[in-house]
């Protein structure tokens, strides 16, 4: 027999009764009943009950053992009676009667209790996570986490696309987010950095021929965290394809991503192909470019019909070029007044000046909104609006950006109060038709707006003629329930039309040639169109586990300050480190936050 185990501790069966077997896991919990101790033993796999009899010799010490402890234990294993069965555990037919234990490694006092539903506070959890990941939740999301990559590789594959690696230590990107700088001992005075993105790597790989490119690819950023946004290091299904149109891209992935969620999920999927949202549209419809189609509410651009209406605060909005959005919310006219108030204390703090509101109750309309509005003035917006008796109109006007903000806020919380966010559903959809470039008030100029790298609509005819804010780029975000899973495009290949974008933006051709050289050279030897895409690894996980806090499935995640409490990291090196590094510490203050 194996020294450890002869069984996992989720094997046993009412079939393996009779059988002897060994089990090695940990004490999860212990029911000294005097005469008799139940231990419940696990492992990865599950749990078996462990009965140890008082005329064992290590009796004692099991009585002793503190909660994690780890034993190996041999014994027969046994069928339970009837009134002691456990359903709730697939090994709860049968229990293991000790004839032989040994104590592998005993646990000190443990700083979290594992066996309660509680978790504990989030700093202590990461700080000791290696005790954490004992926790079945979290056995089984990390489990989770580690099929769906193997899923991703498979489907990947079977697509014709190949597995390269790209490097790790590269060069400070101009554009993005910060970079994590890595000083080189070699070259005094200069830095590698870790990459954001394996972007250009994957481009380079195109133009070198590899026509198929998949990488689950580790990226680096120096950004603030978010439920969403783990800080310092994530993980990507990066992709890039050649000689392919948008829509080759999107067929791609949506095979990919929708058979995962199906394949891991019990919930609906969306068929394919996916629904398109223009980004224009998105933020009318819905305030944000990555809608949660589990809403059905949908926003109208009502701008035009306050023009020269008697509602002064919308019409001076209008008169200073700004927008008014609708929020047409059905079946909620009887709510008690109430519930219209948090709605504006909501907008407010939000940052609006207010939410004003219709409603359609027993033939007539009322609302703080009513007494301004002709009678053709409110059957045009009930028609503009799809409402009827029994609804209700929200209206959010300020600057377009702000509106569209604001409203799509409203538009969320207002389906959370409601409960109106379809059930066990995964909702996907495509924005696309991404403005190229956009008016940056604080720099007074035009600059671009998404990813200065993506394929103009209409190529150079679209650059050089007609207003550069009316350009769209082959620019395309994939979304599900909310959340932005990817960012992705058809590049630019053509050297003339990537110079042309760069001048609209205020680039010299000198400064396009000094920063992006090295992609100039390879598009001027030949480069394929190409395109692609790099859906979050962690979103995924996390939307199929089920939770909205991405360091939930990440094995050893940073807190929400970029920290590794287990790890002490970041942490100071020592001064030959430094010598050897040619670096000497000059620290400042700066807001708060030490700096080098």
């Amino acid at each position: 027999m194996h020294p450890f185990r002869s069984h996992t501790c989720g094997e046993l069966r009412a079939g393996h009764a009779g059988r002897k077997s060994r089990l090695s896991g940990w004490v999860f919990r212990k029911r000294d009943h005097g005469s008799l101790l139940f231990i419940d033993l696990r492992d990865h796999y599950g749990i078996t009950q462990v009965v140890v009899q008082p005329d064992r010799d290590f009796f004692e010490t099991c009585r002793g053992l503190r909660p994690e402890s780890v034993i190996t234990v041999t014994g027969l294993v046994e069928p339970r009676s009837a009134d002691t069965v456990n359903p709730s555990l697939p090994t709860g037919e049968v229990e293991l009667l000790a004839e032989q234990l040994a104590v592998e490694s005993a646990a000190d006092p443990l700083p979290l209790y594992l066996a309660g539903d509680d978790p504990g506070p989030e700093d202590l959890r990461l700080k000791y996570r290696y005790l954490d990941l004992r926790r079945e939740e979290m056995q089984r999301k990390i489990a989770l986490r580690a099929d769906v990559v193997a899923s991703l590789r498979r489907r990947m594959t079977a697509h014709g696309f190949r597995e390269f690696q790209t490097p790790i230590l590269t060069c400070s990107s101009p554009e993005g987010a910060r970079d994590y700088l890595v000083p080189s001992r070699v070259h005094p005075g200069k830095f590698y950095a870790l990459p954001q993105a394996p972007q250009l790597f994957k481009q380079l790989l195109m133009i070198g021929g590899m026509d198929r490119y998949f990488q689950v690819a580790p990226c680096f950023r120096d950004e603030d965290a978010r439920a969403d946004r783990s800080p310092g290091e994530f993980y990507q299904l990066d992709i890039e394809m050649s000689f392919v149109t948008q829509e080759d891209v999107f067929a791609v992935v949506e095979d990919v991503i929708a058979g995962v969620f199906r394949e891991f999920s019990d919930w609906t999927v969306d068929e394919t192909p996916f629904r398109r949202i223009p980004y224009r549209e998105a933020m009318v419809k819905y305030g944000t470019d990555k809608p949660d189609l589990r809403i059905p509410i949908e926003m109208a651009d009502v701008t035009e019909m306050f023009r020269g209406s008697g509602f002064n605060a919308f019409r001076s909005v209008v008169e200073k070029s700004g927008a008014v959005r609708a929020i047409p919310v059905r079946g909620i006219a009887d709510r008690p007044r109430s519930f219209f108030d948090r709605m504006v204390e909501f907008a407010v703090e939000r940052g609006a000046g207010g939410l004003a509101y219709l409603v359609w109750s027993g033939g007539g309309v009322k609302g703080p909104l009513a007494k301004f509005l002709s009678e053709a003035d409110r059957s045009g917006l009930a028609a503009r609006c799809g409402v009827g008796d029994g609804d209700v109109i929200f209206f959010v006007a300020d600057a377009p950006a702000r509106a569209a903000a604001i409203g799509g806020d409203v538009r969320v919380r207002l389906a959370r109060d409601l409960d109106l966010f379809e059930k066990k559903a995964f909702r996907f959809g495509w924005v696309v038709d991404f403005p190229m470039f956009e008016f940056d008030e604080t720099l007074g100029r035009i600059a671009f707006s998404h990813n200065p790298f993506s394929m103009p609509q209409g190529g150079m005819a679209a650059l050089e003629s007609g207003d550069p804010l009316g350009v769209t780029a082959f620019q395309y975000d994939i979304v599900c329930n909310g959340v932005e899973l990817s960012s992705g495009a058809i590049r630019n290949h053509s050297p003339e039309i990537m110079l042309k974008a760069f001048e609209i933006a205020g680039y010299s051709r000198g400064e396009v040639e000094e920063r992006f050289g090295f992609m100039l050279s390879a598009f001027r030897h030949g480069a394929p169109p190409h395109g692609g895409i790099a859906p979050g690894i962690d979103r995924i996980v996390m939307l199929l586990a089920g939770e909205t806090n991405i360091r939930e499935v990440i094995a050893f995640p940073m807190n929400q300050r970029a920290q590794d409490l287990m790890m002490n990291a970041p942490s100071t090196v020592s001064e030959r480190q430094l010598r050897e590094l040619h670096l000497k510490l000059d620290l400042i203050r700066d807001s708060g936050r030490e700096g080098m």
